[in-house]
């Protein structure tokens, strides 16, 4: 499902997050971009992350309204 559209012209990324796989899980993830053309890993990896969240707080959704308001983003929002 599409969001709606992003106000920003481009979202900046400002968090680096660290990956470490073993010699198996790195050889596979080269084979699989190889075969499938995956230009950026760092996106293919960040999308697939994310889309697995997002796929999560989908099928978990009545849980995100406990409390009255959403609360995936509303605790970062209040830290800021």
């Amino acid at each position: 499902m599409r969001r709606g559209p992003v106000t920003e012209e481009k979202i900046r990324r400002t968090t680096t997050l660290t990956l470490r796989l073993n010699q198996r899980e790195a050889r596979a993830l080269n084979i699989y971009c190889k075969r499938f053309r995956v230009r950026s890993k760092a996106d293919f990896m960040r999308r697939t992350i994310l889309r697995a969240i997002v796929g999560r707080f989908d099928t978990e959704q009545p849980s995100l309204w406990e409390q009255g308001e959403l609360t995936l983003f509303t605790q970062e929002l209040k830290n800021n």
